[in-house]
């Protein structure tokens, strides 16, 4: 293998990397007597260095362009290009390499030649083994140690600009003092919080940037003496701005002594060493912005943000105190509880921004009737509590709850909406109610549902007897989880009529419940209970399943296609996967969607729109079409027909029981069912009770009825019956349940 083959298995590839004390060094042999150049490349194998040989000058300037070498070996006289042309490359290339020069050069010119090129040594052929191995080793070594200085000296000037680039960006205050308090050194943020340059702090007495109320505390914070553990830390303290009086931010402090230690303290034997104390080292943060985050926080886990009243926690604790005053003093005290009346209307037909206004102009009325002394906390939703303490008789507690109910009778403006609500309100007295804040607050509770159900909009004092009322409600819930489970829930069916026909074309499915005890419950006695229980997503779910078994009996006793109208809470809307539940019942039972149209009512298309044109859009992909009930009853604008995939509007039976003359001007009406030709949707009467009725809304183009005057809601072998005979030509009977 020849020198120039050798050595280039041992190349590295793409490029060197700098001189590493844990790489092999990457040396360039260049000599035109191949024997010499033979011998040289043997004599340095196998001793850890990466070899590269050169016969010519120029394939040594070719090398030297390709590769990067930590020592050259150069032989001064070449055929084509001299050594020391090769050096002035090497110069005018500033290329990082040391060189050994090897010559049989006797004259002194040639070695000063190569002094003045830089050359690291020069040694004369021929030299010995020794020689050669000992100047190589020197140079690397000498360029390990001159790139390590290098390295350590770049680290010390990286580390200083990071030190004073750490220091000025600091986001805090870093500063010195000198023994008597003043100024020696402070940062650039001094100056960006504090509103002082440098120059103005520097030589200045702490003392000139304190709050007043802080100086004594300041005074053992800024003169700290300690080093060691016990050295102030996180001490708070107010700074003066510049800016003037009335601002000051606040900093947290964290010191620490410096000390000129005698030069004692380095001999090894146990002797007292002492300190020269000079000053302090300090950094201050500001916590202005976290001071105010903190109170505030503290302030709103205490009190409701929406209507900044008290909360709960809030009022417990209050109500609390007054317990005690009134147990010492030995007098009484009411609770009352409060609950809007029709706020979950408003709410759900405006929208949550506007019954959030509502919430807030309630709380500002009832804060206005409150005593000196009184506490009004809201504990969430549309709930009110209030603590009269010093009661001096009921009349004082009826008296307040009066004015309560007077300040909400007023109408409210929610942009351009009047809305009128009401309250229930429950009063429980201390100590005949009971002792402690949770008995006061339970049976004030239960007098405002005592109100509740007798028509709302009143008050009520706490009765022992009203501990009855509130287990029935508990127990009507229990009876209702197990209706379910008992299959006591049934569905009833009112039919809608074709007038012109007298044909059954659809029907209105009516949930009932058959109680053990109560009979049947229509919908209306028992439904609003399920929403406020979390009821209605499996009462939902049992009505999908019940419907579509009961349409595959009328199918078979109808002689065409009879449209089922199903209701849907707000609530299986907006939580349930009524969707996909509908889709999946329809499938299971092999009903058409075509037969079912799902009924909404407005405020299902107010309290979240987007979400319901969502789901009504993919009932409708699916076949089934979508009615609005009650419309005109609610808040709602007409774009929502627009935008809602609606196909037919059901006119309130409210409307309805206006007309008292077939051949009078109702324009309530007459407006539905212009809207309804407009844009093309089907119409649907409700509650039609009298033939007078009947023929007012046939004349004016509402062909479909449903109400007492042709059916009531009837149960499924009824409803059968009646399709029957139908289909035997008896035309509409009416079934009175």
């Amino acid at each position: 293998m020849t020198p120039n083959t050798a050595s280039t298995a041992t190349m590295l590839h793409g490029g060197a990397a700098p001189f590493d004390a844990d790489m092999q060094p990457r040396l360039l042999l260049v000599d035109d007597e191949p024997r010499l150049l033979a011998s040289l490349h043997e004599l340095l194998r196998d001793r850890g260095y990466h070899l590269v040989t050169a016969g010519s000058g120029s394939e040594a300037l070719a090398q030297l362009s390709r590769l990067r070498f930590d020592l050259v070996l150069l032989d001064l006289r070449l055929p084509d290009i001299g050594g020391h042309e090769i050096m002035d490359f090497i110069n005018a290339k500033e290329i990082d390499a040391d060189v050994i020069v090897m010559s049989g050069e006797v004259g002194i010119d040639a070695a000063i030649g190569a002094v003045k090129r830089g050359a690291y040594d020069y040694l004369r052929k021929p030299y010995s083994r020794e020689e050669l191995l000992k100047t190589v080793a020197n140079a690397l070594a000498q360029r390990r140690l001159k790139l390590e200085n290098e390295r350590i000296a770049q680290q010390l000037e990286n580390s200083e600009k990071m030190y004073r680039y750490l220091v000025d960006s600091s986001p805090d205050i870093i500063y010195t003092l000198n023994h008597e308090g003043r100024f020696t050194f402070v940062n650039d943020r001094a100056s960006q919080l504090l509103g002082y340059t440098r120059e103005e702090l520097i030589g200045k007495h702490y003392s000139v940037v304190v709050h007043e109320e802080d100086l004594e505390r300041a005074r053992y914070v800024f003169n700290e003496r300690r080093s060691d553990d016990r050295a102030s830390r996180n001490v708070e303290l107010r700074l003066k701005c510049r800016t003037g009086s009335g601002h000051e931010r606040t900093f947290n402090n964290t010191l620490m002594t410096i000390a000129l230690n005698s030069i004692g303290m380095h001999v090894p034997d146990h002797d007292v060493k002492k300190h020269e104390f000079f000053g302090t080292y300090g950094v201050a943060r500001d916590i202005t912005d976290r001071k105010r985050a903190e109170e505030l926080i503290s302030y709103q886990a205490y009190h409701d943000i929406l209507t900044d009243l008290p909360n709960r926690i809030l009022f417990k604790d209050r109500l609390g105190l007054a317990l005690i005053q009134a147990k010492r003093k030995g007098t009484e005290l009411a609770v009352m509880f409060i609950d809007l009346d029709r706020f979950k209307l408003v709410n759900d037909t405006l929208g949550h921004v506007k019954g959030d206004e509502l919430l807030q102009q309630a709380a500002l009325r009832l804060k206005e009737c409150l005593r000196r002394g009184d506490t009004l906390a809201r504990q969430g939703g549309d709930e009110f509590t209030i603590v009269l303490p010093e009661l001096r008789d009921r009349a004082d507690a009826c008296m307040v709850a009066d004015k309560f109910l007077e300040c909400l009778h007023q109408p409210f403006d929610l942009d351009g909406h009047q809305v009128h609500i009401s309250a229930s309100i429950g009063i429980a007295i201390y100590p005949g109610d009971g002792e402690t804040i949770d008995e006061l607050l339970r049976h004030a509770d239960i007098a405002m549902y005592q109100v509740k159900g007798l028509g709302k909009n009143g008050h009520s004092f706490y009765h022992a007897s009203m501990q009855d009322v509130s287990t029935q409600k508990i127990e009507l819930e229990r009876s209702l989880r197990n209706a379910l489970e008992n299959d006591e829930l049934e569905m009833y069916y009112q039919p809608q009529i074709d007038v012109v026909t007298g044909r059954i074309v659809g029907a209105e499915g009516l949930m009932r419940w058959n109680h053990p005890q109560r009979g049947l419950l229509s919908a209306g006695e028992f439904l609003p209970f399920a929403e406020e229980n979390g009821l209605m997503l499996p009462i939902s779910d049992w009505m999908i399943g019940a419907l579509c078994r009961d349409m595959l009996k009328w199918n078979q006793a109808a002689t065409g296609p009879v449209r089922l109208s199903l209701n849907v809470s707000p609530q299986y809307l907006d939580r349930g996967d009524f969707f996909e539940k509908m889709r999946g019942a329809l499938a299971r039972y092999g009903i058409a969607p075509a037969q079912i149209e799902v009924e909404i009512t407005e405020n299902i298309c107010i309290r979240n729109p987007q979400y319901a044109i969502e789901q009504l859009n993919k009932l409708c992909q699916l076949g089934v079409s979508v009615a609005i009930d009650d419309f005109g009853t609610g808040y709602s604008s007409l774009s929502y027909l627009h935008r809602f995939p609606i196909h037919t509007i059901k006119i309130d039976q409210s409307f309805v029981k206006e007309i008292h003359d077939e051949h009078g001007h109702y324009p309530v009406i007459l407006a539905i069912i212009s809207i309804a030709r407009g844009l093309g949707m089907n119409l649907v009467a409700e509650g039609v009770e009298t033939e007078a009725q009947a023929r007012y809304l046939e004349a004016n183009g509402c062909a479909t009825m449903q109400g007492y005057l042709y059916y009531r809601p009837i149960a499924l072998p009824d409803f059968i019956g009646a399709l029957r005979a139908q289909a035997g030509g008896q035309g509409a009977v009416a079934i009175q349940a």
